[in-house]
């Protein structure tokens, strides 16, 4: 056990103190629960999310279909369990290709701080920071045919260059630390340092952040679908599901809202999950 700045007694290790924290833990089961849904969506759902039956539209919730049916007769249970599937592949996407994008280029642009390449990353990366990310996916989106694909590149667009802006940040205040003045005096070579000496040393924040963007591009994809900009009917998506329930409020209040509730949770999962990582990676002086 250690102390924190005002002497309370913490566990020792970022796990130790990780799991010490109840909305850490709570944000972790959370997670947890979204992924087995996702994963095991074709078990859970008790019915076919795309098919329609007229008979059973607008059933509220009950014995029969736990969350209620939507206007041309889905259960909402099943296309709320399969867009779980929909909103964390999104995810995985967007942040893979921000992360592939994002690291090396901050990484360059950090290290190499007075080259030329490294003026143009950085430039080019301010430029992408100077526009909402709203506003450029959805300009990114309406270049595409309106569909999954295409706003999981839209959204990248305006992904990439917060991990490069990250990268870059952290990379500066490395590149003169002891242990990189060492490898260069032990003869190895420049990328190698950048990539084996320094990369390693700014993963916590990249973790984290990545942690926390999992819920903001969450959010942005299902606002890309609420906005007809984003995965397609059939295909089961929160956004489009809130989208499409909107224009039966109140009446049929539990199209729009069981999947509102659902993004909510899944949006507070990862962002307790994220702050208790950025807690528990910080070291106590």
């Amino acid at each position: 056990m250690s102390r924190d700045p005002v002497g309370r007694r913490v566990p020792a290790g970022a796990l130790g103190r990780l799991l010490a924290d109840s909305n850490a833990v709570l944000g972790l089961g959370l997670i947890v629960l979204l992924v087995l849904v996702a994963l095991l969506a074709p078990a859970l759902a008790p019915d076919d999310p795309t098919a329609v039956s007229l008979a059973l539209a607008y059933r509220g919730p009950g014995a029969d279909h736990w969350l209620g049916t939507d206007e041309v007769g889905r259960d909402i249970l099943s296309r709320v369990v399969f867009g779980a599937r929909t909103s964390l592949s999104l995810t995985a996407v967007v942040l893979g290709i921000a992360l592939a994008a994002g690291i090396p280029l901050g990484l360059v642009a950090g290290y190499w701080n007075e080259s030329r390449p490294s003026a143009v990353i950085m430039r080019t990366t301010d430029v992408f920071l100077s526009v909402p990310p709203l506003a450029l996916a959805l300009a990114a989106a309406a270049a595409f045919r309106p569909d999954l694909g295409s706003a999981a590149v839209a959204i990248s667009f305006t992904w990439w260059p917060w991990y490069a802006r990250l990268v870059y940040g952290e990379v500066l205040a490395r590149r003169e630390e002891p242990f990189v003045e060492a490898a260069r005096a032990l003869g190895q070579r420049e990328l190698g340092i950048a990539f084996r000496q320094i990369l390693p040393n700014v993963v916590s924040p990249i973790v984290v952040k990545a942690t926390l963007d999992v819920s903001f591009v969450i959010l942005l994809g299902s606002g890309l679908s609420f906005l007809g900009v984003g995965a397609q009917e059939p295909t089961p998506d929160w956004g489009a599901m809130i989208a499409r329930g909107r224009a039966f409020l109140p009446a049929q209040w539990w199209v729009s809202t069981m999947p509102g509730v659902v993004i909510f949770v899944a949006v507070m999962g990862f962002n307790l999950l994220g702050d208790a990582l950025r807690d528990a990676l910080d070291v106590w002086e």
